[in-house]
Formats: structure tokens, sequence, C-alpha cells
């Protein structure tokens, strides 16, 4: 991987003209919340396991219509953000890897499309780009963009679109099998770049959000979900796992956060534990498809539940 440095930008682009984008990104606003549904571009610039494009339209009646400032403290994909494209907002994960790919789309988005250009869709080459993690000390050379290009690379190749990490925190998922899949995919990412000009963004762990959390700010927490069964709990995002412990440490931060004033929605599984825990909060049941699984006749809708205060 070889990084390339290109200045020049296309001259006949709206993406270059910043009246245009505002008027554009407004619009895009608008016909989201009138249609109910992601409409054109920017949208997840990748694929994320739990990713909520698809319950979108079950959520809008929940959404608050105002709030002071938005954060979300498990950004992932970040299906929400770029469905509402608030201006005022704090974007957070743990997942170095991931935000690193939003930093670099924020302030390196042309270089970024050039390192990505370099790649190309085979099963050994593949591998040798996922194999670039294992030699801690030359990976630690790569510039952040090679990074960020490597991530959206493996995402947009490997199986189903996962990320995942061994116990060691290498990228483990295998090969996937595509007719041609789009590893540059230079509109959206110049889309995402301007809506992400007046974002915030941060490396760390979901309680970070009481850091910047006031009273009228419209909270949307997305974590790892409480799994259903002991073989339900597939993919890790980082070393660590989200167990049971983790998934009460948040229950405590959206007690906080309620306290606070902030408007909260939080996304779960349907599952005896989690209505047990916000059982003195309003929780509401949401139909998904499940998208990822290893035996094809288990995918299929299943309950989820949407708690806020």
């Amino acid at each position: 991987m070889k990084e390339m440095h290109n200045t020049h930008k296309p001259t006949i682009d709206l993406f270059e003209n910043e009246i245009a984008v505002n008027s554009f990104l407004d619009s895009r606003k608008r016909k989201n919340r009138k249609n109910k549904k992601i409409t054109g571009i920017p949208y997840p610039f990748v694929k994320w396991a739990g990713g909520k494009r698809q319950l979108l339209a079950q959520m809008e009646k929940f959404i608050p219509k105002k709030s002071h400032k938005y954060i979300e403290p498990f950004v992932g994909g970040g299906a929400l953000f770029f469905y509402l494209l608030p201006k005022n907002a704090i974007l957070i994960d743990n997942n170095w890897e991931l935000i690193n790919c939003y930093k670099v789309i924020k302030k390196n988005v042309y270089e970024l499309i050039d390192c990505l250009k370099q790649h190309t869709y085979n099963k050994d080459y593949y591998y040798k780009i996922r194999a670039l993690d294992r030699n801690i000390e030359k990976y630690q050379n790569f510039s952040d963009i090679e990074k960020a290009a490597r991530t959206i690379f493996l995402n947009k190749t490997g199986y189903n679109g996962l990320y995942r990490v061994n116990q060691k925190g290498f990228f483990n998922v295998p090969f996937g099998r595509y007719k041609n899949p789009k590893i540059c995919d230079r509109k959206n990412l110049l889309a995402v770049h301007h809506a992400l000009q007046s974002v915030k963004i941060f490396h760390n762990s979901f309680e970070y959000c009481l850091e910047y959390a006031k009273p009228g700010d419209f909270v949307y927490l997305d974590p790892p979900y409480y799994p259903l069964s002991k073989t339900s709990l597939f993919t890790s995002y980082t070393k660590q796992d989200f167990g049971e412990d983790s998934q009460l440490k948040l229950y405590a931060i959206f007690q906080e956060l309620d306290q606070k004033g902030c408007k909260i929605l939080l996304n779960n599984s349907y599952s005896e534990f989690i209505l047990k825990l916000y059982k003195n909060f309003r929780i509401e049941i949401l139909k998904a498809k499940r998208a990822i699984n290893s035996k094809s006749n288990k995918r299929g809708e299943i309950k989820e539940v949407l708690i806020m205060n």
C-alpha cells in the first residue's frame, strides 16, 4: 500500500460549492423526514452489523423533532446520523479503526479516494491486506489514510460486510464473494466529507458522552445487543466483548442521561434481561430482518426493542 497525495480537486462537482452543498443536505434532510427513509447520499460508508437503515421508518415517530445537540456514543455505520444530518453533533465509538475512517473522511477525503483506487478485488490480495495488522510494528508506520483505506476495502470485500477481530485484536473476517464490489464510492465519500465538517468525532468508550451531554440534547444509543443465546454473540468489534457488565454500565449511563434532562433512544435485543433492566422506561417493539447468520434458515424477522425516557 502506497499512499498517494492528490491535491487536485475536480472543477465540476456539486460538493465543491459550499452553498450548493448546504442546500443539497438541507433538501436531503427534508426528504428523509417526509419519506421516513434514507434518500440518496450521504449514507453509511461502511456496512455494519446491526445497522439501522431498515428500522428508520419504524423509529421515525419516536425521534425528537427538536434538540440542542445530537450525540451518538456507538456510531457504527451512522445510519441515524446520515438520516437526520444534524449540524451540531458528536460521534463516538470505541473502535479505533472505524473512528479513524470518520476522521480521515472529514479531513483527507481526496487522499483517501486516491488510496482506495489502488485496491483490487482479488482473494489472494484480500488476505494479504487483511494480514497487515499482524505485523504491529510495520502496521504502525502506515498513515491514518492508508489504514482507513484498508478498513473500508476489507469492509467492502469481506464476508457479509462484517467487522470482527480475534482476542489479539486482529481482523479475521474471511473473503467475501461478490460480483463487483464498489470499493471506492467517490460520490458518497465526498457527501459524507461535507456532512462531517461541523461534527466532533471521538475515539472513546460510550460513557464519554456524559462529558458533553446537556439538558435538551438528543442521545442515541445503539450498543452491541445483549445476546439471545450463548451462541448468538457471533462478533467482536474490539478486543473487549460487550457483555452483561457492560450492559449494566450502559443502563447506569442511561439513567444519568435521563437525570440530566436529555432525550434518549436506545436499541437492543428483545430479551428478558433487557426488558427487566429497563422496565421503568418506555419500551416499544420493532421488527427487524436478521441479515447475518451462518445458517440461512435462521435469517428472518425478529423482535427488537426501542427504549426511551
